[in-house]
């Protein structure tokens, strides 16, 4: 991994308005509400939450598929949250994307080979018909499919497969960055790591850096080197892997890696759980997001959003229990 960072976010929004009537003010949807991070180059960074959180969403805005509301998004040194779609197409082949429908994400009407060529043809990175069937065989093989696959079309394909399908894609570009939302997701147990396993391997073969959007801890945790935790719009816990698995700080990381379940049915695990539901994001609590549903919430929690603090090297947490402790 290379100290040079590749992605950097500052106070990204993303607010979608909601029509309240003709004489009344729109309100806003806050789905991603002012988020700061930064990747290294050949990182894993996991982003995790509950449905809703804004995970996706923070996805989509980065690689520009969601135009960001506010705040400044720097690619290899670049800002390009305010491009336009001229702009940002020499860009584009930089960051990709993995969906997390492996069903709804390949156009039905194409074969395996025009799929995986058609980025090869917009970003004009292949001179002839034989350079592109060269290149989308090789990407075949690469991903763990066989070359007569490429004649096939998306419903001939298991979900795995499919989902091996769209990484082909993903990689004809030669990007630096994927965003994974939730590529697991939608498939069987068995099939999980073995995705999952192809996308490490790809990763130390292509130096490729990932964001891996998903809500299954465990699954984070195979992949990632750093992990920020979201809820409701925001970060409420950054930090390396290893640190934040064996010292979660913020209340809601606790309540999340209490559900994981563990190997040892004889093991006894403290389980933490939230009362109420999520707000909702249209209308978030004041102060403290979490402090509706936290076991340690204090008056303070209510009223004023809590700072980020640095508990450890590396490891960063917007929490009241711990601004009070500078």
């Amino acid at each position: 991994m290379s100290d040079n960072i590749l992605l950097k976010a500052e106070g990204v929004k993303v607010y979608y308005p909601v029509n309240n009537g003709l004489f009344q003010k729109p309100s806003y949807v806050k789905a991603v509400d002012g988020v700061d991070f930064e990747i290294k180059e050949g990182e894993v960074f996991g982003i995790v939450g509950e449905s809703g959180c804004g995970k996706s969403t923070l996805g989509k805005a980065i690689c520009k598929l969601i135009e960001p509301t506010d705040g400044k998004i720097y690619f290899d040194g670049k800002e390009i949250a305010k491009l336009s779609s001229k702009e940002m197409r020499p860009i584009r082949k930089g960051i990709q994307m993995v969906f997390q429908d492996p069903y709804a994400s390949l156009n039905p009407r194409m074969s395996v080979r025009d799929i995986i060529a058609e980025p090869l043809k917009i970003h004009g990175l292949a001179k002839t018909r034989e350079e592109m069937d060269e290149r989308v065989i090789d990407l075949v093989r690469k991903v763990g499919l066989d070359v007569y696959h490429v004649n096939r079309y998306p419903h001939e394909f298991s979900g795995g497969q499919r989902q091996r399908i769209g990484i082909a894609r993903a990689l004809a570009v030669e990007p630096k960055l994927i965003i994974a939302d939730e590529p697991v997701s939608a498939l069987d147990v068995s099939i999980q790591s073995q995705v999952l396993n192809l996308m490490n391997q790809l990763k130390k073969e292509f130096n490729l850096t990932y964001i891996f959007v998903a809500h299954d801890l465990s699954v984070v945790e195979h992949i990632s080197d750093r992990v920020g935790v979201m809820y409701l719009g925001n970060f409420v816990e950054v930090a390396d892997k290893k640190e934040l698995y064996k010292n979660p700080c913020h209340p809601y990381t606790q309540a999340l890696l209490s559900a994981v379940p563990i190997p040892d049915p004889t093991a006894k695990k403290e389980r933490i759980i939230l009362e109420g539901n999520i707000p909702s994001a249209l209308n978030p609590p004041t102060g403290c997001k979490f402090h509706t549903r936290c076991p340690k919430c204090m008056g303070i929690c209510k009223e004023k959003a809590p700072e980020k603090v640095e508990v450890a090297p590396g490891h960063t947490v917007y929490c009241h229990l711990y601004s009070e402790q500078k």
